[in-house]
């Protein structure tokens, strides 16, 4: 399986029909009594009342890899509703473009989907979701509950579209032989003049990576990707180090500034203390490679930690973890959202509330081999989810979970990204300078606000910019 992850929100499409739903009547909302903590019970009674006896089935459109997280919890709604789910597989790749051709289609083949987060822009604006915004205010504050640490994704221009079911917060690993050997940190101290410690900027993890990068020993500074569809993140989270947004109020681009020069300079120079299969490794191939145990220095998600935490990995046990420097980023992720086109949109809402409500998110992320990772605050006390990724790891992804800067929430964010990545790439390959990759992206981007409608893109961004961590100072 293949992660380019951000390559397929090509365009927008239309959707014009809209099939009405069933309605839950407040009165008769207000008459279950919720039997436990997690509420659950107050959400199966009103699936049950909607469905009122018939016969429903639910399809639901899923990312490859994460069926182990999704089928426990479906199994447990079936059995406690009598609302039977099929699941329908297409790659992480493919998954948004699936849900755009559905909608070209006026043919509805799921009702709930797991788009990645950044996507749901674009298919909101392409008609193909249905706004919750009603059904989250009918039932959210019977059950008391309680969302996401990163929650930021489920909104578009301020109209809900879906939960949060995956904690995907960039964090940086790194080797704790390499961090806590006596030997290594006196010969750092003695050349940089300061400890040897985790470092809390991007000018120290360069530095560390430089330390420690002896190619001529097998040993190597880290292993960051260096791909194009990866590469791209590791820019974005350093340009907002250097405490800037990535466009003015008005979307005139901000990145082709000495910041962001600079930024990617740093990428670049970075790169040749990275291991050399950094230039061509997808997800897997970068776990594989620093679990050999030869690099210092990693940056990935919970899904990394799965496998480094494994018994197949000469790791596990010897790393220590933060948040990447100054800046947590949230750049993935997967959100339980409904199809416009179902005829079940308030039973497919109450399942997605109900697979992200505590106990049965649990259930999901406990999975070892599932993609979804922590992002409730409860998960992180589990002992079958700590098994999974170790306590040190959790203290520091839930830290990265409540600080990180949303994505680039707005539509043609596949274009943004896109253009970004390959002028990125270019500068890369020697081919343009920074300065020229960054200058051709600005000049790019302004054409796709003037495509996408600046007016809407202006509102969106301000609402966006509104949600960054209120501890930074951005300008």
């Amino acid at each position: 399986m293949q992660y380019t992850r951000r390559n397929f929100v090509k365009q927008s499409l239309c959707a014009t029909a809209f099939a009405s739903s069933q309605s839950f009547t407040a009165n008769s909302f207000a008459a279950i009594t919720v039997k436990n903590q997690d509420n659950e019970d107050t959400i199966i009674e009103a699936v049950k009342n909607l469905k009122a006896g018939k016969n429903i089935q639910l399809k639901l459109l899923y990312p490859q890899g994460s069926i182990g997280n999704i089928k426990p919890v479906a199994t447990l709604f079936t059995k406690l509703t009598g609302v039977k789910i099929s699941f329908i597989k297409t790659t992480v790749d493919d998954i948004n473009t699936k849900i755009f051709i559905d909608t070209a289609g006026q043919k509805s083949s799921f009702d709930i989907a797991l788009p990645a987060t950044f996507g749901i822009p674009d298919l909101a604006e392409a008609g193909a979701l249905a706004d919750q915004s009603s059904y989250a205010e009918k039932y959210e504050k019977h059950i008391d509950y309680k969302p996401s640490l990163y929650s930021l994704g489920d909104r578009y221009k301020r109209a809900f579209y879906g939960y949060q079911t995956d904690g995907d917060a960039y964090l940086t690993f790194f080797h704790k032989d390499c961090m806590e050997n006596p030997d290594e940190q006196k010969r750092f101290a003695d050349k940089h003049g300061h400890e040897l410690t985790l470092p809390q900027t991007w000018k120290e993890l360069d530095q560390l990576m430089e330390f420690f990068h002896r190619p001529d020993e097998e040993k190597f500074g880290g292993c960051l990707f260096r791909t194009p569809g990866y590469m791209v993140w590791e820019w974005w989270i350093r340009f907002h180090a250097k405490n800037y947004f990535p466009v003015q109020d008005d979307m005139t681009p901000n990145i082709n500034n000495q910041a962001g020069v600079e930024a990617l300079e740093d990428l670049l120079r970075a790169t040749q203390f990275q291991h050399p299969s950094a230039l061509t490794n997808g997800i897997f191939e970068n776990w594989r490679e620093y679990a050999k145990g030869h690099c210092a220095v990693n940056i990935g998600w919970g899904g990394t930690q799965k496998y480094l935490n494994s018994k197949t990995s000469k790791m596990k046990g010897r790393m220590l973890f933060a948040p990447t420097p100054q800046i947590s980023y949230f750049n993935w992720g997967w959100n339980y959202v409904t199809s416009k086109l179902s005829v079940h949109k308030e039973i497919a809402y109450l399942f997605s509330l109900y697979a992200t409500i505590a106990m049965p998110s649990k259930i999901a992320v406990q999975n070892q081999t599932g993609f979804f990772d922590p992002f409730r605050e409860g998960h992180y006390t589990d002992p079958k989810i700590e098994q999974s990724y170790s306590k040190e790891f959790l203290v520091a992804h839930k830290q990265a979970m409540k600080t990180a800067i949303p994505d680039f929430y707005l539509k043609g964010q596949g274009k943004y990204i896109q253009t970004l990545r390959e002028n990125i790439t270019s500068a890369a390959e020697k081919e343009i300078s920074p300065q020229e990759a960054l200058s051709f992206t600005a000049k790019q981007w302004e054409m796709i606000t003037e495509e996408e409608g600046r007016e809407g893109q202006i509102e969106q961004w301000l609402f966006l910019k509104k949600q960054y961590p209120k501890h930074l100072n951005l300008k």
